[in-house]
């Protein structure tokens, strides 16, 4: 009798081993979805993270000069050297008594050491010809008061002694801020406040929220006169003027959530 093939296969041992190899690729086709999962997850979190926004803050505060610094040159020059000392010695009296008027006695002004120098002639050609012609004395002096103003007038008007033969060449006054320590400070953390609020502003035009601080950097602060626009990379310290403007500015990155 003909037995079919068919009825003679093992058809039981032939799904056995059909199911040990279906096992395996079932446990890898898992093991593939759990690791493109993490992989996304993983990226998303990185690109969340790396999602930042630089702001800078600044502040202003307008600060008035309280000490003032002024200093000049008393100057003679006569066809001798014994002259031209004898001649400084005698504007000197005036001058004292001028600054004595103004509040500044003898004992409140800075002597500095008397100089001198010859001055030679010069020939047609431009060089000296050796021949002194005259002897040139200077001295220097400075006041300095918390009166400022006072600083100010006395450097106006302290050059029409040249009326009573005095010859003083006044220099610029200087007007500084001795409280500037604590001031910059302040005005440091006024500068990083605005950059926080900045940041939270655009965060929430963009429908995030504002996460923690990543990086900051704070520039050189910049003391400027009243109304001035100067800038510069080293900062500036105005002591031209008394009444000055300082600027503090602070540049910040934030995480965005």
């Amino acid at each position: 009798m003909f037995i079919p093939f068919f009825e003679n296969y093992p058809w039981e041992l032939h799904v056995k081993e059909k199911n040990l190899f279906l096992v395996p690729a079932a446990v890898l086709s898992a093991a593939l979805i759990i690791c493109a999962v993490i992989m996304a997850l993983t990226w998303r979190a990185n690109r969340k993270a790396d999602q930042t926004i630089t702001v800078t803050g600044s502040a202003k505060k307008e600060i008035t000069s309280d000490f003032g610094i002024l200093r000049g040159t008393l100057s003679s020059r006569a066809a001798t050297a014994e002259a031209s000392y004898n001649e400084l010695n005698r504007q000197k009296p005036v001058l004292i008594q001028y600054l004595a008027s103004k509040g500044f006695p003898e004992n409140k002004i800075t002597f500095f050491t008397v100089s001198s120098y010859p001055v030679y002639e010069t020939g047609p050609n431009g060089a000296q010809t050796g021949r002194i012609l005259d002897y040139n004395y200077s001295q220097r002096i400075e006041i300095s008061s918390s009166d400022v103003q006072k600083i100010r007038e006395i450097s106006l008007e302290v050059s029409s002694l040249i009326q009573k033969g005095v010859s003083f060449m006044v220099e610029m006054p200087e007007y500084h801020y001795t409280k500037l320590a604590g001031l910059k400070i302040q005005i440091q953390a006024e500068a990083a406040k605005d950059a926080v609020n900045r940041a939270e502003k655009i965060a929430e035009a963009t429908s995030r929220s504002l996460g923690p601080i990543k990086t900051a950097r704070m520039g050189v602060l910049q003391i400027t006169p009243k109304y001035s626009n100067m800038v510069s990379d080293y900062g500036v310290n105005d002591l031209s003027s008394i009444d000055k403007e300082i600027t503090a500015v602070i540049s910040a990155s934030f995480q965005l959530e």
